[in-house]
């Protein structure tokens, strides 16, 4: 699993329309990918339906909730100081109960309940649906805890609050779980096997969300490209399904192209994606559909074909490149990004030198680069050991940082003179004078507000840039309005 962490997401509380009959209040905060946002947007609609209203306010909170992340150490660490903070708003407030959700409530179960005693509940990935239940049971003195990983869990029956207050954008998640194994990450050991949700669910979520006005959506997923419905149950039993399952199954380029062409005016994204899943099927149908974004997430963690088989990625080098000269061959004008691990047990120089070798073939539009965490639970935790130096591993990652820079200016250079089609979704932070937004290949554009307003499909023509944000003048409406 590849997990994009947006660090100026971190930390945010949900924030909902209250139901006047509701009397209790829930405060939840969010760390990690998009899929734990998204996951939260599953607990408050649940917790709506029991009696509460979201607050932003921790000390007035009947319930606190945060839903964590355990891909790096410093995430769990965040969290440890939340809930030491919880708890001392909990000596304020006796009646107070706080939980903890999602990956690191899986790993650290015991440890939370019984040794630490710092919280009250501990509810994992996929039994938010037990909440009400296990609330029930604190009420009563007894242990709250459900972590138990499901086969068939995917939400598909939950209409999902939404997080993003500005009412463009939202996520919709289509599958859950990963059965990739790779050595760093501790995602299959938390949230189970792979198993994909119904196509039909996913399309009504995308009809309420165009009903209410919502103009782009992110479909969302451990490994996004691997969506597979064949009527229900992990995928890798797909081998065992029978022959009429299998000849009226569902991949993701039947999905993306059912998505594009059931909702023409409303802008697709999706993440994330790994390498040995995306198809050239895939890449075309992303070339056929004008609202398909133009950007594809496609971590490789390292440019080391030894690395690679220590981190049990299952592409090598030289494929990735393959597929690399397929996109730019069949998408010409897309963008790419990069996930990057440096330090990774065992890596030499030349390992490293590899992967500066490999972003200077492919010069990514941008990337999220970070420095080896060894995570408990993980093989590369359990087998092997983290000896590449912290000053080694900062040095070669400001490296890989200072390369993904130079490379993000050269791309954003190539869209001077260009006109793009950009969504507002905000005014800019740096003016209120300025709309700010993304275009296709999901760079931000930022330019005058003239008479346009948010949730506006615009063509902007670029006049300048800096490696990350690209500036230019509104010249019109697009054809997506």
């Amino acid at each position: 699993m590849e997990k994009i962490i947006e660090e100026s997401k971190q930390g945010n509380s949900l924030v909902l329309e209250h139901k006047l009959e509701n009397t209790k209040k829930l405060y939840i905060e969010s760390y990690g990918c998009a899929m734990n946002f998204s996951d939260s947007e599953i607990v408050a609609s649940i917790l709506s339906d029991g009696g509460y209203n979201t607050t932003s306010v921790l000390e007035e909170a009947d319930l606190v909730l945060v839903n964590t992340c355990s891909i790096r150490d410093k995430a769990e660490q965040t969290i440890r100081k939340r809930l030491e903070k919880y708890n001392a708003v909990k000596r304020i407030n006796p009646k107070m109960k706080v939980g903890v959700l999602g990956c690191m409530a899986e790993r650290l179960k015991e440890k939370f309940l019984d040794e630490e005693k710092i919280v009250d509940l501990v509810v994992g990935p996929d039994a938010y649906k037990d909440l009400p239940n296990l609330l029930s049971d604190v009420e009563e003195g007894r242990d709250a805890i459900n972590v138990i990983l499901s086969k068939e869990e995917t939400y598909g029956d939950i209409s999902p609050v939404r997080l993003m207050s500005n009412g463009i954008t939202a996520l919709v998640s289509i599958t859950r779980g990963c059965d990739n194994m790779c050595t760093f990450c501790v995602v299959p050991f938390t949230r189970g096997r792979e198993r994909s949700r119904e196509p039909q669910s996913i399309m009504n979520e995308i009809q309420d969300l165009w009903s209410k006005g919502f103009k782009e959506i992110t479909l969302l997923g451990q490994n996004v490209d691997s969506y597979l419905w064949y009527g229900g149950g992990l995928k890798k039993d797909f081998i065992n399904a029978t022959d009429m399952q299998k000849a009226t199954a569902v991949d993701f380029d039947q999905l993306l192209e059912m998505v594009a062409v059931g909702f023409p005016k409303m802008r697709i994204r999706f993440s994330t994606s790994n390498p040995q899943d995306m198809h050239e099927s895939i890449l075309h149908v992303i070339a056929k559909y004008p609202n398909i974004c133009k950007h594809i997430h496609l971590p490789v963690q390292s440019g080391s074909n030894r690395i690679l088989k220590e981190m049990n990625r299952l592409h090598t080098r030289e494929e990735y490149m393959t597929l690399i000269d397929k996109i730019r061959s069949i998408i010409p004008d897309g963008a790419i990004s990069q996930d990057m691990i440096s330090g990774f047990p065992t890596e030499t120089e030349e390992d490293h030198q590899d992967t500066l070798s490999l972003m200077e073939y492919v010069k990514y539009n941008f990337g999220y680069m970070y420095s080896y965490s060894e995570r408990p639970g993980t093989l590369a935790g359990r087998k092997m050991q983290d000896d590449v130096p912290e000053t080694t591993k900062a040095r070669r990652l400001q490296e890989i940082v200072d390369l993904q820079q130079k490379h993000a200016w050269l791309r954003s250079e190539e869209f001077i003179g260009k006109t793009v089609e950009v969504l507002i979704e905000k005014v800019s932070k740096k003016s209120t004078e300025e709309f700010s937004g993304r275009n296709s290949q999901s760079i931000t554009v930022v330019f005058p507000k003239e008479n346009y307003k948010i949730g506006d499909f615009v063509n902007v023509k670029i006049k300048s840039c800096t490696s990350g944000t690209l500036k230019g003048e509104a010249v019109g409406y697009s054809n997506m309005n």
